[in-house]
């Protein structure tokens, strides 16, 4: 409020300025209650406002939504550089100076010290004495938490699901046990073949079946052929493979190629084609097939079938 000459009668008052943006409150002139139009000024000694508890109530409601979405916006703001900085660490085998995060980030550096000082207090980061700043041992403890509770059923179904409508198919996810492979998930139709082998919780020989061979091809030659001492490489069909050096020689196709082949060996008439699922670490912790009868079976799948491994694996936090 300031003093100002009143343009009706000449004399000074105190006049009031009513905002634009705010709502009109009313006012008293010469006995007359009216309405202030907005952005018109009044003086204190023709005119006094007239208090609206409505307005007043609805100002103050107005108020503290706006500072509850300001709040929220600066928070999720925090938030985005917190992310885009352990970003750009986690892409770094090396600690990062801040100088370098500032300019990956686009922060300016003092806003992004400030940030890595709270995520440092948080363990997200690490401070070390050169100045430098690398992902934190906090980051690890809550992988670990989130890593125990991951159902790699659950992440691969809808992967599975939707490759089981590009071909029709039965699609299997199958973790080994031992010297056996074991089905722990499967998708299909009714124009996919069922097989007793191939249900849920059936199981079967590492070394006749794709899945099995998947994780066969990352033992050592040492552990294939103590695997062959101990099983003896029993057959189910013709197509088995019963000897070990016919099994060495599929393991090795098997680790170039990152596919693995099921021809009739487990069951006559049914031929399988496999891929690997891997973990964060890079270690085989499932297989992915496609099952299908002989005369049905297209040679195109295999991209089909690694593709959509890799991409599982991913969802379980493999990276390139």
């Amino acid at each position: 409020m300031k003093s100002k000459t009143n343009p009706v009668t000449g004399s000074i008052g105190t006049a009031f300025h009513i905002s634009p943006f705010t709502a009109r409150p009313f006012v008293r002139s010469g006995g007359v209650i009216c309405r202030i139009a907005r952005g018109v000024t009044h003086s204190a000694s023709t005119c006094r406002i007239v208090g609206s508890p409505h307005y007043s109530k609805k100002n103050e409601r107005f108020s503290k939504i706006m500072a509850e979405q300001l709040e929220a916006k600066g928070s999720i703001q925090v938030i985005e550089r917190m992310m885009s900085l352990l970003d750009v660490l986690a892409e770094n085998h090396e600690p990062a100076t801040l100088k370098m995060l500032a300019q990956a980030t686009g922060l300016h550096p003092s806003t992004a010290h400030r940030i890595l000082a709270v995520m440092a207090n948080s363990r997200l980061v690490e401070r070390h004495e050169s100045s430098t700043y690398a992902l934190g041992i906090r980051l690890l403890e809550l992988g670990n938490i989130v890593k125990s509770r991951i159902s790699i059923s659950g992440v691969a179904r809808p992967f599975m699901q939707e490759l089981h409508a590009q071909i029709g198919e039965a699609i299997n996810l199958g973790i080994r046990d031992q010297d056996e492979i074991v089905y722990i998930e499967r998708t299909s139709s009714g124009r996919a073949l069922v097989r007793v082998v191939y249900l849920v919780g059936g199981r079967a020989p590492l070394h006749i079946t794709s899945l099995g061979k998947l994780f066969l091809a990352a033992d050592s030659p040492e552990e294939v052929r103590d695997y062959a001492r101990r099983t003896g490489l029993p057959g189910k069909t013709p197509h088995s493979l019963n000897c070990v050096e016919a099994l060495e020689k599929e393991l090795e196709l098997v680790r170039r190629d990152d596919l693995a082949y099921d021809n009739e060996e487990a069951e006559l008439g049914l031929r399988c084609i496999a891929s690997p699922i891997r973990d964060d670490e890079g270690q085989i912790v499932a297989g992915l097939s496609v099952s299908a009868p002989t005369d049905r079976h297209q040679a195109h799948w295999a991209a089909l079938i690694k593709s959509t491994a890799e991409s599982i694996s991913r969802a379980l936090g493999r990276r390139p």
